[in-house]
Order: structure tokens, then sequence, then C-alpha cells
């Protein structure tokens, strides 16, 4: 008799764990890695955002499922005062939070959970500031610390936000996921129990899922949340099947060992799409993989450096070799798909042009620095190994020297946030399809500070701009503030924007009401399976 797999063991525990339910259903999606935290504003990997903000908790405000629209959620509505400035939300009236092995809550959501997420993360005095990692990228590179002038409770379901000026972006920007509503009252209970790090490890939201068992880099396992204010889940139990390498994803899904994959590598796509059991999702990704530079680092603080390493690399072939058909060529920062983006990046593949520039800046003898590759596959990098296996080869031609490093998921992101690095890949998916959500969170000075800009630079008239770009209603005038904040960072090279990618997600036939997220996330509340 063959020997049952792991995930396949998983599976049978999930079932037997719903004993009773006659037609229990239960999902598995093959994930690409563990989650950094159940805390999503600590947070801003999308394997966090998936295993946590999609699965275990709700916004005041959300997108409405496969669109860029914002709509109601944990606000059921909202005013906008005249001058624009001052926001009232009426929040949802019977949401019950979840429970879990250490805490059972005794009310129900309210205005002051609301408080307590905002103001844990724009407020360093407030107590709760420094739980977990004490590090709110999100919430800092959105602009929130500044947008925000102050935060009211009405009663118990009206709270009212007070902008220090209008700005368009603050609906986009409190429905990130990272803007997950937490419950005050788990947090004062496990501080006050002196176990504060139960509140990032064993979460309860308001959302669709309620964990109920993790083991790292192996299973996340979650039941249906039946008192979910938009309805029970169709499934009754969901299984993330934690598998980074996407080839083994791939082989699972065929196997029916999960109906979902995330990222399946390029040259997989083809294959899967002829499989008579298996849709593939595809949409033009709103996302960039980016080849970055630690200002802060020497030589990297001169920009005929940044400029001539740039000019030093081979964008095309290393497009055609990683993404293999599922890319494009990026012009810009910006996705294509945005409001202002620009088409072309100013960055011809010159291998002279670098030599002369690196001599002009003093490194006609060579240079030896290090390049930073993730370790894991994203919808805006499939390869990153392998990209800084041809920048490394591209850079040796000019003289420059570079040793590739990387780090589990979570310490990479760490480390990079800390600006341990020289140069670095990564990118990022935009949040919500503005464009100031993926300038703000590379670029920004308030990134700089916030952890997310790990170029480390900070230029004041960039920063101008894109505070102009949030305040301006109008979208002929957007777009024109956001081309001149790309021509800055087309002139100051603080980093190389590499792709755009398609992004690819494959599902089985068997999954119904799959929706796939314009932003590359994934939400199964929603979805059922066919019997």
């Amino acid at each position: 008799m063959k020997p049952l797999s792991l995930l396949r063991v998983a599976i049978l525990a999930s079932w037997i764990l719903v004993a009773g339910q006659v037609s229990a259903k239960t999902l598995v999606y093959c994930s690409e890695a563990s989650p950094e935290t159940f805390t999503p504003m600590t947070s801003t990997a999308d394997s966090t955002m998936d295993a946590a903000a999609k699965t275990i908790f709700n916004r005041l405000v959300e997108f409405k499922p496969g669109s860029t629209e914002i709509g109601p959620a944990l606000a059921e509505s909202w005013d906008v005062s005249p001058d624009g400035k001052t926001y009232t939300f009426h929040l949802r009236h019977g949401v019950k939070f979840q429970s879990s092995a250490h805490f059972t809550p005794t009310r129900n959501f309210g205005a002051d959970d609301v408080l307590y997420t905002f103001n844990r993360q724009r407020d360093p005095n407030n107590p709760y500031h420094k739980l977990g990692n004490g590090s709110y990228e999100m919430f800092a590179a959105a602009g929130l610390g500044s947008m925000i002038d102050r935060i009211e409770k009405d009663d118990d379901s009206t709270v009212r936000f007070t902008l220090n000026a209008p700005n368009v972006t603050f609906l986009s920007g409190i429905a990130l996921d990272a803007m997950s509503i937490l419950s005050l009252e788990q947090t004062q209970k496990m501080v006050a129990a002196g176990t504060p790090e139960l509140i990032d490890r064993e979460p309860v939201g308001t959302g669709p899922f309620v964990l109920q068992a993790y083991v790292a880099d192996n299973q996340i396992r979650y039941a249906a949340n039946q008192d979910y204010w938009g309805g029970a889940p169709k499934i009754d139990t969901l299984v993330f099947a934690i598998t980074p390498e996407p080839t083994t994803r791939v082989e699972r899904l065929k196997a029916n060992e999960c109906q979902v994959a995330a990222l399946p590598p390029p040259s997989s796509v083809a294959d899967l799409k002829s499989d008579p059991d298996i849709d593939v999702h595809q949409i033009e990704g709103q996302n960039v993989g980016v080849l970055g530079f630690n200002v802060e680092h020497k030589p990297f603080g001169d920009v005929r450096v940044r400029t001539a390493l740039a000019k030093a690399i081979d964008r095309k072939a290393i497009v055609e070799a990683v993404y293999q058909g599922t890319g494009r060529l990026a012009g810009s920062m910006v996705p294509p798909a945005q409001l202002g983006a620009i088409k072309d990046a100013a960055i011809d593949y010159d291998p002279e042009g670098a030599r002369k520039l690196l001599k002009e800046a003093g490194y006609e003898s060579g240079l030896s620095i290090s390049l930073w590759a993730m370790p894991v596959s994203r919808p805006y990098n499939p390869n990153a190994r392998r990209m800084a296996e041809m920048i490394q080869a591209d850079w040796a031609a000019v003289g420059v020297t570079s040793a590739i490093v990387s780090y589990e998921w979570g310490e990479y992101l760490k480390r990079t946030s800390a600006g341990e690095h020289d140069s670095f890949l990564l990118g990022g998916s935009s949040d919500n399809g503005d464009p100031d959500n993926l300038l703000s969170y590379m670029l920004s000075c308030d990134g700089v500070a916030g952890g997310s800009n790990r170029s480390r630079w900070c230029d004041k008239d960039f920063d101008r701009l894109l505070q102009q770009g949030r305040a301006e209603s109008d979208p002929a005038k957007r777009a024109e503030i956001y081309r001149q904040a790309q021509e800055i960072v087309k002139t100051e090279v603080p980093g190389v924007p590499i792709a755009h990618s398609v992004v690819s997600i494959p599902v089985r036939k068997s999954v119904l009401n799959y929706v796939m997220d314009p932003f590359g996330r994934q939400n199964f509340a929603r979805v059922d399976i066919a019997e």
C-alpha cells in the first residue's frame, strides 16, 4: 500500500475533525511561504495578508471581490464633510469577534476596536505601540500618520476621522489589508496576563475563517466562522499547505492534493492550461519587480554608480529568461494600468557607458558589493535567484564583483527593512490600484523611517509631489503630478524597474466561485467545492 503524503494526512485529519458533518468540505491552497505573523499591521508580505488579513480579519472598508472599487465592510456606510477633511463611519452592528485558546470575547466589535487599531500605529505614546515588532511599514508608507489629525468615537457604532487636509487616497489607504481591525479586548487581556505574544500567534478577528492550528513552514488550518457577519463560508475547512518550491505546487495541484496553487513557474503555465481539470486564471499584474540600491551604503550615494549599474544589466534578456512570456519590460515603478504611468525608464543596456560612469566615479579598477535575492517566488519576480545570477554576470562584465545573499523570507524582509544590504531584489504588488501606493511604499521619505523604502532614498521634491498627488482630486492633474514624480526617479535611479508580470493562479475545476484578486491576494470567503 502506498503511504499517504503528509499533506494527505493533514487533509484526512481535517475531515476527521469535522466528523458528524457528512458533507464536510475542505479546500487546500498550496501557498508559497509562511506568514511573518498573524497581525497584519506589523507585516508587509503577501503571505501574511493571505494567511491573516484575508482569512481572519476585516477592514472598515474593503475592495469589492475582483475589483478596485471600495465598498462597505465593518463600516456599513460613511459620510464625508463638504471640505473633504472629515469622514464619519457608521459601524456594522452585531459583528462578533472570534475566540482563541486563551481568549473568549465578552462584547461585539465596536468603535473602541477601530480607535485601538489606528492609534496603536499612529501614536508612539500609545501603550500598545511597541507590541509585536513595533513596526508599521504600510501605515507609514501610505502616509496615514501625517494624513490623520485625530480619530474620535461619537458612540459605540460611530467613528470620526479628521484629516489635516483633504486627501483622495484616504479611503484606499484604510482599505489596505494591513489596516485590519484587531480586538482591543484581546490585547488588553493578553497584556494583562503577561502573554502579549499571543496576539500575534492566536489572532481573533471578525473574518470568514478561524485559525485552528499552525505549523511553521508546513501548514495552516482554519475552520469556517459560522458567526461571520458576511455569511458562513461554503467550505468547512481551509488548509494552507506551505509549499515554497513552485514546481512542487504544480505537482500537488495536478494530484489534487491542493485545489488552488500560488504562482506556478512561467514554464508550467502552458501545460496547466492544457489540463482538462484545471483552469488558469490570469490578470495583468499591478506590480513591479525592482532592483534597488541602498543609497546609505557607499558607493550608492553617488548617482553615477547607480546609473552605471543600471545600464550594465540587460533587462530585456532578464525578462525573457526569468518571466518566460509572462512579463513585460517595466518603464516605471508605476504599473502601466495605473494613472500617470510612464513607459520609458530611460535605462538602455549600455556596458560601455556603464564603464565610463564607473571610471568617472573613481571605480575604474573595480568594485565589490552584495546583491540580495529573495528566497521565494512572488508575482512580481518568479525567480529572484536566477535574476540575481544574470545581474551578477552583467556586472562582472563591467568590473563589478557581487556576492549573492539570501535569507529565509521573514528574515530577508526584516534585514532589508533595517538597511543591511547594498543592493537588493524585491518589488511590490499594488494594494489599491493608485500610483501613490507603490511610489510611497518604495520611495517616500516616510517609507525610509517606516522601513518600506529599502533604497533609503529621500528626495524632498519627490515627496512634495506625492503630497500634491494625494490632495489633488482632478485625475488629469494627478496624472501629471505622478509623471513628474517618476521623472525624478528616472534621473536619480534609487532603483531599477525590471518587469511587470502577468499573474497566473491555477485552480482545479472542482472549485466554484473563485474570483481572482486584481492585487494578487487570495480570498476564499465565498469559494465552494463541487460535490
